[in-house]
């Protein structure tokens, strides 16, 4: 177990690399030290080793853990975020104004666990609030619709989609960069997805007179230290590409409970939402896959979790008949 030793320079004065560095070589267990080096390898450089740590905002944390693992293994980004929450809570006790992981920035959820199914009401009735944004408005249907993986959609450029058949092309789950021969850039397998009329009316309005670039951008453009591909950036206005963490963020605004942040919705139960509702519907499970693109029957069963409504439905069909008394 890790132990509080004071650092030598003036609280607050410690730089990031400093003070990662007193704090693995507090750690006695020999396992524990090495997986919590591999996450604070990555971090401090992505934070600046430099700087002071006092000087490290909240937020700088979460988009360095969503930028380094943001799409791994549910068990790799837990483990990933509870060797940094370490960190930053040995850094406190020794007196060195550490930032906190932002609350958006939550421990996900053991695969194994239910995600919960959000009704088709709630969702309608959180898209159609006022104070969504138009940009959140079209991902929030845009996830629900198609069905997408947030990461997925978020990839999406503009000159993908095919506004007249209401689909686009998505990179595929754990696809592989494929380089041809005489190919200046890879290529990756793609797979299709399809909306339908609440995101068809919404997205001719977000899109305006754009033509090119990410479909779905921040509102500032990235500052100098900001490190981005150019399929990342538009063309035309100059802002980046909404990030996972972002969005988070946003959806964790617009759905928490009481104002607390951290106790909102999660990107993915959209998806999940979709997915049960369809479930409900009957649909046969061929359509099921290729609406999910499950690539096994397993993986697509866990969908199919009839909500309340579906259950009380089916226990009617138990009734006795009229003749009955």
């Amino acid at each position: 177990m890790a132990t509080v030793v004071p650092l030598k320079t003036a609280s607050g004065a410690a730089t990031v690399r400093t003070a990662a560095d007193r704090y693995l070589d507090s750690i006695t267990v020999a396992n524990t030290r090495r997986t919590y080096t591999t996450a604070l390898g990555k971090v401090c450089p992505a934070l600046g080793e430099d700087r002071p740590l006092s000087t490290v905002a909240d937020d700088e944390i979460g988009q360095a853990l969503e930028q380094l693992w943001g799409t791994a293994a549910v068990g790799t980004w837990n483990s990933r975020r509870g060797a940094v929450g370490g960190w930053l809570a040995w850094c406190h006790e020794a007196g060195l104004q550490p930032p906190r992981i932002p609350a958006w920035c939550k421990r996900m959820p053991d695969p194994g666990s239910d995600t919960p199914v959000r009704s088709k009401t709630a969702i309608d009735r959180l898209i159609a609030r006022r104070d969504v944004a138009l940009r959140e408005k079209v991902t929030y249907r845009m996830l629900y619709e198609t069905c997408a993986r947030a990461d997925e959609l978020l990839g999406v450029n503009i000159e993908d989609l095919n506004l007249a058949a209401r689909q686009c092309p998505v990179k595929a789950k754990g696809a592989k960069a494929v380089r041809r021969r005489g190919q200046a850039r890879e290529d990756y397998e793609t797979e299709t997805i399809y909306w339908d009329a609440g995101t068809a009316r919404l997205l001719p309005r977000l899109i305006g007179e754009r033509t090119r670039g990410p479909l779905l951008v921040t509102h500032r453009r990235p500052g100098p230290g900001k490190v981005l591909t150019p399929r990342d950036v538009c063309p035309d206005t100059g802002l980046a590409r909404l990030s996972y963490g972002q969005l988070r963020a946003l959806l964790d605004r617009h759905t928490c409970i009481g104002g607390q942040e951290g106790t909102g919705w999660d990107p993915h139960e959209f998806r999940h939402s979709g997915l049960t509702h369809l479930g409900e519907q009957g649909v046969s499970l061929l359509l099921f896959m290729a609406k999910s693109r499950h690539k096994s029957v397993s993986a697509a069963r866990k969908y199919f979790k009839p909500g309340a409504a579906a259950l009380a439905e089916v226990t009617s069909l138990l009734a006795p008949s009229d003749s009955q008394h």
